[in-house]
């Protein structure tokens, strides 16, 4: 009989209390919690590893293409090479959130992994050990005690019925004394019933009184047992309380860069590129390398030498060897023999070729809107006419950037400029509003 007894049938709960039968169920339920949580902190740890090697990807992406931009660009000097530092900044803090990335997945997630496995046993049938061990521990604890609150509730019923039907049968011996129509032997037997009720509520009364008593007698040993099993728990979840405590320190000296040497010294250099930059000295060496500092071949008067056959022109004189001169100047004196102190960070110096002769319109022209090597430069105006094109979004997407546009699946734009080494394209909304959207996510209206 005792091994099919269930505590909890037949008793009603009255409160909230921890003491209540059954209600020791939210304690065995914060195991199951527990192993939960340390799902969930892992999950949590996983997706910021992803954050974290995305930010590096994007950060080496965006300095590999703004270096190629600077060095192709009109920049020169120190100031190009201040402005280079900070693509070499961005390379460096990637390799440092790359390294994040590994020390949360490599170190913190494989750690709460490991204590998770040692900490909670699943069984065969399903569920944890430690779960079926503290349930099992409050149940035993609670049994005796509850099979006497349930018989201190029957008691009390049976107590409250008997003082209800005794209220009945005195009432109905009252109304008929006043009733003449009743006779004796019918008003003998509502007195009788009267007196059987009185003793069944003094029976149900005694017996409700010693039920209670015994629950209370029972009441301190049922406290002592049900703190034992609960302290039980208490120290298993102190673990995993403690346990988190140590990961998410763990957790935030891997994601804080401030103490980390090398990321100081990365900002350090940086200041000292900056400052570096010398404003005077990049006007000198543009001065001297493409301004009035050059040197000039003058036209001289030159006598007739029959030795030739003909008069060589100014076009068909050969370039001096070194350095970028007009055709037919030659460098002399000082400068002749004077290193170049800008040919390493000049963008021009490496980049652009220059006519042979001056003319207005000399196609070769460092400042027309293409380069010498016949590539399309950003800083400068693209004049050719982009055909525009009609598209329909494939997926929804909203701009990262404030260049960026936003549309949602099915919308229709129009395609102003074609798709660039990096995967966007240039486009314009019906509404007016210009701007950059990835190239894979649209398709051609036919």
């Amino acid at each position: 009989m005792s091994g099919s007894y269930d505590d909890s049938i037949g008793v009603e709960v009255s409160s909230d209390s921890f003491w209540e039968v059954g209600n020791y169920k939210r304690t065995v339920k914060r195991i199951d919690d527990g192993y939960r949580l340390c799902n969930d902190l892992m999950n949590c740890i996983h997706e910021r590893a992803r954050i974290e090697k995305g930010y590096a990807q994007q950060l080496t992406e965006w300095a590999k293409r703004w270096k190629q931009l600077v060095e192709k660009g009109p920049q020169y000097g120190t100031v190009e090479k201040a402005w280079c530092a900070f693509m070499s900044e961005a390379e460096k803090v990637s390799e440092l959130h790359l390294d994040i990335k590994g020390a949360l997945m490599n170190e913190d997630f494989e750690k709460i992994k490991n204590w998770q496995k040692e900490a909670f046993h699943k069984q065969m049938i399903g569920g944890f050990k430690e779960t079926k061990e503290a349930d099992d521990g409050f149940r035993k604890a609670q049994k005796p005690w509850a099979k006497k609150l349930k018989e201190v509730e029957a008691s009390k019923k049976a107590y409250h019925a008997a003082c209800k039907e005794e209220k009945l049968a005195t009432s109905r011996e009252a109304n008929s004394k006043a009733d003449p129509a009743l006779n004796p032997e019918q008003l003998k037997k509502l007195q009788d019933k009267v007196e059987k009720s009185k003793q069944d509520v003094q029976k149900t009364k005694e017996k409700y009184e010693k039920s209670l008593k015994e629950l209370d007698n029972a009441t301190p040993q049922y406290m002592e047992n049900m703190e034992q099993v609960f302290e039980q728990c208490q120290q298993f979840e102190e673990k995993r309380l403690r346990f988190f405590r140590e990961v998410l320190l763990e957790v935030e000296k891997h994601l804080d860069l401030s103490n980390v040497v090398s990321y100081k010294n990365i900002y350090r250099e940086l200041e000292q590129n900056i400052k570096a930059a010398d404003a005077v000295e990049d006007l000198r060496w543009f001065r001297a390398n493409q301004g009035p500092g050059m040197s000039m071949n003058w036209p001289q008067f030159e006598e007739y030498s029959g030795d030739l056959n003909r008069t060589l022109s100014r076009r068909e004189k050969k370039k001096p060897a070194d350095g970028v001169t007009l055709t037919g100047i030659s460098q002399t004196g000082d400068q002749a023999s004077q290193p170049n102190k800008h040919s390493s960070v000049s963008s021009y110096e490496k980049n652009q070729s220059y006519p042979t002769e001056w003319s207005d319109e000399e196609p070769n022209n460092p400042f027309s809107s293409s380069d010498a090597n016949g590539e399309t430069n950003p800083f400068d105006e693209d004049t050719s006419l982009a055909v525009e094109v009609r598209v329909r979004a494939l997926y929804d997407y909203e701009g990262q950037e404030q260049d960026e546009l936003s549309f949602k699946a099915g919308d229709e734009l129009t395609k102003t400029e074609d798709e660039d080494e990096q995967g966007w394209c240039k486009g314009r909304l019906d509404s007016g509003q210009v701007g950059l959207y990835p190239a894979n996510y649209v398709e051609p209206i036919q």
